[in-house]
């Protein structure tokens, strides 16, 4: 049986149910990724956090999630406790993978900074896992997310985004044609982002020879749309970069990332955001 501490972590990676039947899951959401190209929703959204169920501990991955299709009361952000009805992701072999009914998804909490978030989290960054290690394990079964502790951040490297690819441009462009008069959902074009920022970081294995990953939070690219607007590419690339390396990963915070990689290819890891608390001041660097 998996065991787990208080507000810690499980031992062994919990295996999704054999059937196919929804089950409540009580979700503290740390993650929302950028949104994605979809042809059928428009966009999507890939989601995580940590369960607070004791039943059925560990990480959990909720998509696809449309954000323009949530009304108020579904409409949630980072740091929320949700109750949400879900199926095991049967396309998508990561055990953490569920499939939201959004229809029964309920905003029934909140943990405000910083304290109520440590007592899960915290725990949660085991030092029994590295970036490394995750690579080393890497398989389609494995730990796809994680809350890993970063020994030394190099840089945050912004660069234009390339835009979207053709394929997914075809997916916007299908979505958008299905526009009609009767059709009330706003079909308005999701746009590729300004900037792209890839986190430089050495993790906690001593021999660790660097990571290089793509930074997909959503509140990267809210950033941008909502702060850096009328800026030239350079001033603007450096208020990204104060805000995210200088100022969330600075000395005063205690940085973990949390990151998950891609269902096809397991080895492929990102930054899916920042946990970043205060540094007691008796803590040395």
């Amino acid at each position: 049986m998996t065991q787990m501490s208080m507000f810690g972590q499980p031992n062994e990676l919990p295996e999704k149910p054999a059937g196919d039947q929804a089950v409540t899951l009580k979700v503290l959401i740390t993650v929302k990724a950028a949104p994605n190209p979809s042809e059928k929703y428009g966009e999507t959204v890939c989601v995580a956090g940590l369960s607070l169920d004791p039943i059925r501990p560990g990480w959990i991955r909720l998509y696809p999630i449309n954000f323009r299709e949530l009304g108020g009361d579904e409409s949630f952000k980072k740091y929320d406790i949700l109750s949400v009805k879900a199926v095991p992701a049967r396309q998508d072999s990561r055990r953490e993978s569920w499939r939201p009914q959004m229809h029964t998804l309920k905003v029934t909490g909140h943990l405000n900074p910083w304290t109520p978030r440590r007592r899960w989290l915290d725990p949660a960054i085991s030092t029994d896992t590295t970036m490394c290690s995750l690579h080393r394990g890497a398989t389609m079964a494995s730990q796809s997310l994680a809350l890993i502790r970063p020994r030394r951040i190099s840089d945050l490297r912004i660069t234009r985004h390339a835009g979207w690819t053709k394929e997914q441009q075809a997916k916007i462009n299908d979505y958008v044609s299905q526009f009609s008069l009767f059709d009330n959902e706003d079909r308005t074009p999701l746009r590729a982002p300004r900037f792209a920022g890839t986190y430089h970081y050495q993790c906690a294995e001593p021999d660790c020879g660097g990571h290089k990953q793509g930074f997909i939070d959503w509140e990267f690219v809210a950033f941008q749309l909502l702060r850096l607007r009328g800026m030239d590419d350079d001033t603007a690339a450096e208020h990204l970069h104060r805000r995210f390396l200088d100022e969330i990963c600075g000395p005063s915070h205690d940085v973990a990332f949390y990151v998950g990689n891609v269902a096809a290819h397991p080895r492929t890891f990102s930054v899916l955001g920042v946990y970043y608390p205060p540094r007691a001041k008796s803590t040395p660097r």
